[in-house]
């Protein structure tokens, strides 16, 4: 079944701004394609996120990884099987996304899902649009993407049951959000019931918090760039913000997201709501902006706390409070 987010492309007329969006602020790598295509990469891959000016405004479609093509024709089966659509798409139309194979399909809500496998690898090692650590991807992929659709009973079933995603957990208040994992990565989709379908945030993890807190400095510099405010997340325990791009929706940059264990896993509510602090909700209603506070505050006033999540090498141990204790431990 599906791997991972392998891939992601959006249709765009503004080719400068999201180039200048990209490298400037998420610190992506941009490799011109052609006049009206736009790449980035963001590791070995040849490349993982597409802007593409031939499509149009608010058009996108995203790239999820199998193991191979007989993984690819088992997943085109189950689809038709299911009643789903299924186009084999062209070698041309796979060799424009840097892949071995791949084939289209759209979920309940009309987003354009494409399965794909072999995905090429650049021979020159990734440059960065600005000075930063790198992005978290490898098996647990590009990073995830939230989609807003109109109703979530109406969707999740084609994801969970058609496509094999697991939940991972789920929040009612302040509004209804459900996320999906894959793989490790604590989710790789999500979905948020807005009443209407369309693409909420595509997230994208770098090494380091600094890398995060860098780019923040440079959304902070930009009139209106800021989505959501520095903070970190409940479930994920994701330390980031969310900066608006030049299309109708926004990236996160975050740091420290948690692993799970898929095979061990199991999904609850979330009751103390998306955020342990911060993330401030431009987009939100005024009323549910303030449900949020309250949940924040509420969290805070119970001490709520969650470990970091740190990999070796992008973190220091320090000593502990006690001094009488440390003496102890060293001798």
């Amino acid at each position: 079944m599906l791997r991972s987010l392998g891939y992601a492309g959006f249709g765009s007329t503004d080719l400068d701004d999201w180039r200048q969006f990209g490298t400037r602020l998420v610190g992506l790598q941009a490799v011109e394609r052609s006049a009206s295509l736009l790449a980035f990469r963001m590791d070995d891959r040849k490349q993982r996120i597409v802007i593409d000016r031939e499509m149009g405004e608010a058009s996108r479609f995203f790239g999820w990884e199998v193991a191979d093509a007989a993984a690819l024709d088992a997943l085109g089966a189950r689809l038709e099987a299911a009643g789903v659509t299924v186009t084999a798409e062209p070698q041309a139309l796979a060799d424009a996304r840097r892949v071995r194979a791949l084939i289209a399909f759209r979920d309940p809500a009309g987003n354009r899902l494409e399965a794909f496998h072999g995905a090429e690898i650049d021979d020159t090692p990734f440059a960065p649009g600005r000075a930063i650590s790198g992005f978290r991807t490898g098996p647990l992929g590009l990073g995830h993407v939230v989609l807003t659709v109109e109703n979530i009973g109406a969707v999740m079933p084609f994801y969970v049951e058609t496509l094999g995603f697991a939940l991972s957990d789920y929040i009612e208040k302040p509004f209804r959000a459900y996320f999906f994992h894959l793989n490790p990565r604590h989710h790789s989709l999500a979905l948020i019931e807005t009443g209407r379908n369309g693409m909420h945030h595509l997230m994208v993890e770098m090494f380091s918090l600094d890398d995060v807190g860098q780019a923040y400095d440079v959304a902070l510099s930009e009139p209106d760039r800021i989505g959501v405010t520095l903070g970190r997340h409940t479930n994920d325990f994701m330390t980031s913000f969310y900066a608006k791009t030049p299309s109708a929706f926004m990236v996160e940059c975050g740091w420290g997201g948690r692993e799970i264990d898929p095979k061990s896993w199991q999904p609850v509510e979330m009751t103390d709501g998306p955020s342990l602090w911060g993330h401030e909700r431009v987009w939100l209603p005024h009323r549910d902006r303030e449900v949020a506070r309250e949940m924040r505050m509420r969290a805070a006033e119970r001490g709520l706390r969650a470990p970091v999540q740190v990999m070796e090498g992008n973190y220091r141990l320090m000593s502990g409070t006690c001094a009488w204790w440390d003496g102890v431990r060293e001798n």
